[in-house]
């Protein structure tokens, strides 16, 4: 028997005046997943987020929400979001704010979980106006799963965050997802949408250009990496570029076989090799490439470089 998605876009459009922020997409988000959402700023992943949780309506096509209207209360109670900005009230104390969006909901979840979950219990007592950009962000994030949702939109959600905060946050998605929550996670850093998700929808000018794993949209570049431990490296006719990350190389090359090859014949001394597709950030710049390309080749008239700033100020608005 075949599940209906929890969320669903069918040919949407959503236009600000002159400009198409979301260009006909089509997306099914179904239970018990963890989509990482991908592309450029003004792409149009922050206002697909605000068309499925109802802050925004379509210009043309159909937004379904629990298999209702997305700004029906009854399907988004069963939704959390944490926005690109927020604005929380400074007077309160963390666990005050959290308390009154709790009220809203009839099986809150527990609180004191939460708490530890996303790393507040250290100021959980303060008031927000006191709190850093970085602990606001955590006590913003924390408030999407407040009503003990079944699907949460995580917009940017670590923009500003250290790295311990960081993975706080990846530690309680990841707690939230192995019990069967089910996540939209949006990230200009692709090394957490590479950790977190399973299934990545890379979105260009407003379209869709991959949906696919995270391993599978890894080999779309056609590029490989071999990874080795060694002091210098030599010259090579294959390699493409190199990366160092302390004292491992990360060599990145199209034929893996023949870079090794050519490596071993210079004589230079490395240990622990590995060889692996390219990354997710190889992929994402490939097929922004080929998208853009294609675009100028059947003069698409999507104009290039769409204006975030204006599709920014607009959801903002809503927030």
């Amino acid at each position: 028997m075949t599940t209906e998605p929890l969320a669903r876009a069918i040919g949407v459009t959503r236009r600000y005046g002159g400009t198409t922020a979301v260009d006909g997409l089509s997306l099914d988000i179904p239970a018990g997943q963890l989509l990482g959402m991908l592309g450029p700023n003004g792409a149009g992943k922050s206002t697909l987020i605000s068309l499925f949780t109802g802050l925004r309506k379509p210009t043309s096509g159909r937004v379904e929400l629990f298999g209702r209207d997305p700004r029906d209360v009854a399907a988004r109670r069963r939704m959390g979001m944490t926005p690109q900005e927020t604005g929380l009230p400074e007077t309160l104390k963390a666990t005050e704010v959290m308390d009154f969006v709790a009220a809203h909901f009839e099986r809150p979840a527990d609180k004191k979980a939460l708490l530890e979950q996303f790393d507040i219990t250290g100021f959980a007592d303060r008031q927000v106006g006191g709190l850093s950009g970085g602990q606001k962000r955590r006590l913003a994030i924390a408030l999407a799963f407040v009503g003990n949702p079944d699907l949460v939109f995580l917009d940017e959600p670590t923009t500003g965050l250290d790295v311990e905060a960081r993975h706080a946050l990846w530690n309680g998605v990841r707690a939230f997802h192995e019990k069967g929550g089910t996540v939209v996670l949006t990230s200009h850093y692709l090394d957490e949408v590479e950790e977190l998700a399973e299934r990545v929808v890379i979105i260009d000018r407003g379209r869709s250009v991959a949906d696919d794993s995270v391993e599978a949209l890894r080999r779309v570049s056609g590029l490989r990496r071999v990874s080795v431990r060694m002091a210098e490296v030599p010259t090579l006719p294959g390699l493409i570029a190199s990366e160092q990350e302390g004292d491992r190389v990360h060599l990145i090359c199209q034929d893996s076989d023949r870079l090794v090859r050519d490596l071993v014949n210079t004589g230079a001394a490395f240990r622990d090799l590995e060889v692996s597709s390219g990354s997710l950030e190889d992929a994402f710049l490939a097929l922004l490439g080929r998208n853009r390309d294609s675009a100028e080749d059947t003069g698409h008239a999507t104009p290039d470089g769409r204006d975030s700033d204006r599709e920014n100020v607009a959801e903002t608005t809503t927030s």
